[in-house]
């Protein structure tokens, strides 16, 4: 069991809000954490992965990480992070970037084998394209066999192709070495496809845990379904106003009202719902 009863204070572009997160977490679990930008889901796993110092415990399998008399470094932690950013050595091929972490080749060729990258294991990582080089800090991460997988959004900047792939890497990953993954995500059916259960924080504030279900399919009243997007752009098309909204990489048209159009601002998150044919938008 992984306990994790925190507080910390954080400076966002909307003031200060205190991060105040008290979870427990099983072995084996896949647990995404998902909320709106500066809510704290980032910070939460960096003070996991000891990369930042808050108030509270952090007890990981009878090991105390952190309490009043104790601070285990980054180092001493069993943890493996995967950054957005891939964080490869530029100098080092894909094999020296695997064994740089661990020396374990044939571990590290067992690795590149399950995600179908061992034609490249001498390539550097300017010559491979984003998904592959994610691949490799996936597989990096775990080539140590931490005793928690932390992800920050890691398939965020990939294409749906390439995304869905990697989920399915993930997911075997997770499986067969019977890790403990926490992942922050924004994209629904990522938290579905890969979740035991999901955190969801807003404004510091854990405001639900439950199954990817319940969490992803609450909807208020009748509506049908909601998805979450960014306004993109409102025009005027002849005697109607329009909101181009990019839900999931995708650009969509949503009819608006007047009042809709003197409210939403370009560059806000908003909830898309529908009822039966109609489609509603809110601001998220």
């Amino acid at each position: 069991m992984i306990f994790i009863d925190i507080k910390k204070k954080l400076y966002t572009s909307e003031g200060e809000i205190l991060l105040n997160a008290k979870i427990n977490i099983k072995k084996g679990e896949f647990v995404s954490i998902r909320g709106k930008s500066g809510s704290g889901k980032t910070t939460l796993l960096r003070i996991i992965a000891g990369l930042e110092k808050s108030e509270g415990e952090i007890k990981v399998f009878d090991e105390i990480w952190q309490d009043k008399k104790t601070f285990l470094p980054p180092q001493k932690r069993s943890v493996g992070f995967v950054f957005q950013d891939y964080a490869l050595f530029p100098n080092m091929n894909v094999l020296e970037n695997l064994l740089y972490v661990n020396n374990d080749k044939n571990f590290a060729l067992e690795l590149l084998e399950m995600v179908g990258l061992i034609n490249l294991k001498d390539r550097y990582p300017h010559t491979l394209s984003g998904g592959q080089k994610q691949r490799i800090a996936l597989i990096r991460a775990i080539i140590k066999k931490p005793k928690i997988l932390l992800l920050d959004e890691p398939f965020s900047a990939l294409d749906s192709k390439m995304r869905e792939k990697l989920q399915n890497d993930l997911k075997l990953i997770h499986k067969k070495f019977n890790l403990t993954t926490i992942m922050v995500s924004h994209l629904p059916s990522e938290i579905y496809k890969l979740s035991d259960k999901v955190i969801h924080i807003e404004n510091g504030n854990i405001v639900n845990i439950s199954s990817p279900l319940n969490e992803l399919l609450n909807t208020k009243s009748s509506e049908k379904f909601t998805i979450e997007g960014e306004i993109i752009d409102i025009i005027n098309a002849d005697i109607l106003n329009v909101a181009i909204i990019d839900i999931g990489n995708k650009l969509v048209e949503v009819v608006i009202s007047d009042y809709e159009k003197d409210n939403l601002k370009v560059g806000e998150r908003v909830i898309v719902s529908a009822k039966a044919f109609n489609l509603n938008i809110s601001k998220g």
